[in-house]
């Protein structure tokens, strides 16, 4: 049995609320089974951390360590790299695992320069032991790597949604401590968010997912990809051909490159299947694409597939659900 630290993060918006998001649930998972029934101790940084760490014993913390500082109301890479890198001296852990987010990537990344260790990111299994093996995500998800961690303290993060959150119901102790940083530290951080010019529903945490990709034609043609996302109460996301054009925002993406998701389903309009994009949508429980091509990759990896032009077939689809529903 070896203690592990697993960094865990807060939802995006719900700071007030201090709601851990998914895959940090997700990297606590892995820590429990590298720590194979030793201590698992979770660091929450900043606003909205304390709230957040009432819950985690339930997901596999035994002990909570919430940082508080005058300085850390918003996110600031060094200065969480330096408090996670000193309490893992502190606790001695055999290893640190944060979520394979852009957050939990860009710290775990720092934490390893600053211990002078490997890190390896996006890992989707882990397998404890006196050396950690690891099976990790290569080249946009198209290989799969596993590598043995010769080091002192193994440094990791998980692929969002390869790992389940486990609910233990337990409970854990909860610690409030304040970290010492210098302004170096604090060189670099977020000073200001500039919100997504849309409303509905969060791309990374929608049920259902409406994607639009080449094949749309246009920034217009997602007219009808928008009209079906609304009948079903969906997000709209989009390929990364669609945000080179300009037709989308970066934050539509749906990729290795953009944001990996886990919907219950997933409809891919007009999308060949890029390796980038469907490292993006592992985590989708059903696949549906509609394409003209079928040959197009992206027909490998669906569960269903609808042969056909999507600006006939995907109004089609909306007249069915009104119709239905109307009956």
């Amino acid at each position: 049995m070896r203690a592990v630290l697993c960094l865990v993060t807060v939802a995006d918006g719900a700071a007030a609320s201090g709601v851990a998001d998914e895959v940090s649930l997700q990297a606590l998972a892995a820590a429990s089974a590298l720590a194979s029934g030793g201590a698992v101790h979770a660091l929450v940084i900043g606003e909205g951390g304390a709230s957040a760490a009432a819950d985690l014993g339930a997901w596999g913390a035994t002990q909570v360590h919430v940082a508080t500082h005058l300085a850390l109301t918003s996110f600031a890479p060094d200065a969480w790299a330096r408090i996670l890198a000193d309490l893992a001296d502190t606790l001695g852990v055999a290893a640190v695992v944060g979520p394979g987010s852009d957050a939990g990537n860009t710290v775990l990344a720092r934490v390893a320069a600053r211990l002078d260790l490997p890190f390896a990111a996006n890992c989707t299994a882990v397998v404890p032991g006196d050396t950690v093996v690891v099976t990790r995500a290569r080249w946009g998800g198209s290989l799969l790597e596993e590598a043995a961690i010769n080091a002192p303290r193994a440094i990791l993060t998980t692929q969002p949604h390869s790992i389940a959150k486990t609910s233990t119901g337990g409970s854990a102790a909860v610690v409030t401590f304040a970290p010492t940083l210098d302004d170096a530290d604090l060189a670099v951080r977020v000073v200001g968010h500039v919100e997504a010019a849309k409303g509905g529903v969060s791309l990374a945490e929608a049920k259902i997912v409406v994607s639009g990709g080449r094949g749309v034609g246009s920034t217009d043609g997602f007219a009808p990809i928008e009209e079906l996302a609304g009948l079903l109460g969906a997000a709209v996301g989009c390929s990364r051909a669609v945000t080179i054009s300009g037709w989308r925002p970066h934050t539509d993406q749906v990729g290795q490159t953009g944001t990996k998701i886990a919907p219950d389903l997933y409809i891919a309009c007009g999308i060949s299947g890029a390796t980038q994009h469907m490292a993006g949508v592992k985590g989708a429980k059903t696949i549906l694409a509609i394409n003209k091509d079928h040959e197009a990759p992206i027909m490998t990896g669906a569960d269903y597939a609808v042969i056909g032009d999507l600006a006939t077939v995907v109004p089609a689809i909306s007249a069915a659900i009104r119709a239905r529903r109307t009956g």
